[in-house]
């Protein structure tokens, strides 16, 4: 009786954790309008109207397109993005990336031939909403 919930319970734990490292694929060709949550990482090589959230990895292709705002914890961007983007560890932009909107994240990884227009802010407490003055931090 007891064994059988304990295995309930590492069965339900193996599962998120498996839903936590799963990798989503947008490809060539596919025109997504909406809102994308997810857990994992995210590939995109599509084109997506509309905003992403995801806990893990972004990457958006040379021929990935996204119109509309990013929020996630690493980024990889080879294609096109028209919105801001909120990273709170890593943005990388590729030589044949193309940005057009405000950056917020923590780290920035520019390559050359890299376009971006907008403004870039460095501090990535704007993201969680938990900015401290830096009178009180005194």
């Amino acid at each position: 009786m007891f064994s059988q919930k304990s295995k309930t319970n590492t069965m339900v734990k193996n599962t998120q954790e498996a839903e936590s490292n799963a990798i989503n694929i947008i490809g060539v060709g596919t025109e997504i309008t909406g809102e994308i949550l997810s857990n994992g990482d995210v590939r995109i090589d599509g084109k997506l109207k509309g905003n992403i959230q995801t806990k893990g990895k972004l990457i958006i292709g040379p021929t990935g397109v996204i119109i509309g705002d990013i929020k996630c914890k690493n980024a990889d961007v080879s294609g096109k993005i028209d919105g801001k983007v909120s990273v709170s560890e890593l943005l990388s932009l590729k030589s044949t990336s193309k940005i057009h909107g405000d950056i917020i994240t923590n780290k920035l990884s520019i390559e050359p031939d890299s376009i971006f227009t907008g403004t870039c802010n460095m501090d990535t407490s704007a993201i969680t909403g938990s900015r401290i003055d830096a009178k009180t931090k005194q």
